[in-house]
Parts: C-alpha cells; structure tokens; sequence
C-alpha cells in the first residue's frame, strides 16, 4: 500500500480527556521527615542487615552467659585449651566445632575424648579452663557498655557545649573554642596513662577518659550548624515572641539538629569500642580476671600458633559490631541528608 493510500482515523487528533476533579490529588501519600528516613533506611539493604546482626549481638550479649550455663571466671585448669565443640554440629566434617585440633605434625585429635571431657564448651576454652563463650559474650558486654558511654558523652556533653557556644558567639564562643583545642592537643592515651597514675587500671579510666575528650568533635559539628541556623526565620521569631535563650536553643535549634546528630554518634561508637579494645589489649584496660574482647584477643595472641581459636573468635566478633556500626552509620547518613532525597 502506498504512502498516500493511508488513511488515519480521525479520532487519532482527538485533545485527551482530562479530568480537572484529579489535579490536586496527592500522588505519594504524606509522610513525616522520620518516615521518609525510615524508609530510605529499608532501602539500604547493608544497613538493615546491620540492624539485624547488631540485635542479635545486643541480645546474645546479656542471654550467652545465662544459655551456656557456665561461669567466665570457673577456672578448670584439665579442661585448658579446647577447641570449640558444639552439639549436633560435631559430626559434620567441614564445620570446627568437632572439638578436633590439628596437631605441629599434622595428625587430627581429639581433645575432648584425649582430655576424657564430657562436656561441650561452644567457644573452647582458654588456657586456664575458662569457658571462651561466656567470657567472649561477657566482653561483648563491656563493648556496648562503650558504645551507649560514647553516645551519652556526645549527645549531653557534646551537643550542649557545641549549641551554647555557637548560639551565644562573640567571646564566649572565642574562649570555649580555645579549650577544645586545647583538648583535642591532648591525645586521648596520654589522659589514660594520667588517669591511671591517680586510678587502677580498669572501666572507670576509660570512662573518665572519654568523658573528658570525648565529645570535642560532636561540639564542633553542632557549633558548625548552630551558626547557620541561628541566624533563620523561626529564631528570630521566637525571640520576638519573648522566649529565652536556652529555650530557643534547646527547643528550636537542637531538634533540628537530630539528624546530624545521630550520625556523628553512630561515627563515634566504633571509634570508642576500638579504644577501649585496644587498651584493654596492651594492658591498660580491664585487668584479670574480668574479660573484654581486648583482653580476649590478647590472651588468645599469646597462643595463636597453637590455638587460634582462642583470638579469632572474640576478633571476630569485635570486628563484626565495628563493620556494623558503621554500615548503619552509613545508611543513617544517607535517609537523614536532605541532599540525598528522591
């Protein structure tokens, strides 16, 4: 058929029928700012992953030593160094938790049968006996008591001192800015070593360590958005209508700050879990006999051509909580950032 032989309808050139009712209908329905967050955080396949791994951490924490049934301190010195052995599991060939050590000359023993133990300790044991599941979910303990000291530390300390010193200026602000640095010239180990010298090495020096240097960076942040948000609308409305300094901070210009909050916190957490595996690891943390997962790792470091359970496992799962905290950190960066919205 020809070019010229084509025939279109006539109700091709029809204009479209719009209905005129459905102009002002919404397509999305509404959604609040922690809504929206919430749902760009489902989005994030990596942050939501860990959420679930961080809950079953935090509850593996307090429920591992009353499940295992065995106390982290019980020394049962014919039960040292056993490898890890769990019911059910041992008679699977490819899995570790058939209580069977490879010996320097390559031969596979038992130990449990070796040693005549009857008992199954999930994690192994250490060299004095003690039961490693109990003493690595013990540990785990003191790593998130860490986390919520640092995340307390940054929103009391951190956030007031930051708001205050932004929102009022001038010579203050000038005076305040002055001692942070000061602060932050100190390096956090040598307040340890300082704490140590009028303290025993443990929990509180650590704790008062990171209350005294902790929460600089949170400060700075928020003296950061402080000084571009005091200068808005709403501020100066709520000045006019008679409202006093620390409620216009605490009430207008803090709430909006929650989202750059929460994920310096998250940011910080890690940081201050390291800190504390790491001193606990070189031996100015937690002493004998209480366990963290530094004091873990550096029992199992002494031993690890031999038994390398005995550091892997609590290095596992410290690394495990640091990768986590900060894939969520991540995540919470990217739902409360306007910037990254649709």
């Amino acid at each position: 058929m020809a070019k010229s032989e084509i025939h279109i309808p006539k109700e091709k050139f029809q204009p479209a029928i719009i209905d005129a009712s459905k102009g002002e209908e919404i397509s999305k329905p509404s959604l609040s700012f922690w809504q929206d967050a919430w749902l760009r955080v489902r989005k994030n396949k990596a942050a939501v992953a860990s959420m679930v791994i961080m809950s079953i951490i935090i509850i593996m924490a307090f429920l591992g030593p009353v499940i295992s049934g065995k106390d982290g301190e019980t020394q049962k010195v014919a039960h040292n160094n056993l490898p890890p052995r769990i019911q059910g599991l041992e008679n699977i060939e490819w899995l570790p938790f058939d209580g069977v050590k490879t010996m320097k000359s390559g031969k596979e023993v038992n130990m449990y049968e070796q040693k005549k133990v009857e008992e199954y300790y999930w994690f192994g044991t250490d060299a004095l006996g003690r039961d490693l599941f109990t003493r690595v979910w013990e540990g785990t303990q003191i790593s998130l008591y860490i986390a919520v000291l640092a995340a307390l530390i940054d929103l009391v300390i951190g956030v007031t001192y930051g708001a205050i010193s932004g929102y009022y200026g001038g010579r203050l602000d000038t005076y305040m800015q002055r001692f942070t640095e000061i602060l932050v010239g100190i390096p956090t180990l040598v307040v340890v070593i300082l704490m140590i010298l009028v303290l025993e090495p443990g929990i509180l020096s650590i704790t008062i360590a990171l209350s005294i240097t902790g929460w600089v960076g949170m400060s700075r942040v928020v003296r950061a958005q402080v000084l571009k948000l005091k200068e808005q609308e709403y501020v100066l409305a709520s000045r006019t209508l008679g409202n006093g300094n620390s409620k216009i901070i605490f009430k207008h210009l803090v709430p909006n700050l929650v989202g750059v909050m929460i994920i310096n916190t998250m940011f910080t957490i890690p940081s201050a879990i390291f800190f504390e595996a790491f001193l606990s690891f070189i031996g100015l943390g937690l002493q004998a006999p209480l366990a963290s997962l530094g004091t873990l790792i550096d029992e199992g470091y002494k031993s690890l051509q031999l038994h390398p359970h005995e550091m892997f496992i609590p290095a596992l799962i410290i690394s495990i909580i640091m990768v986590c905290f900060n894939m969520l950190a991540d995540g919470l960066r990217d739902a409360l950032d306007p910037k990254m919205r649709d």
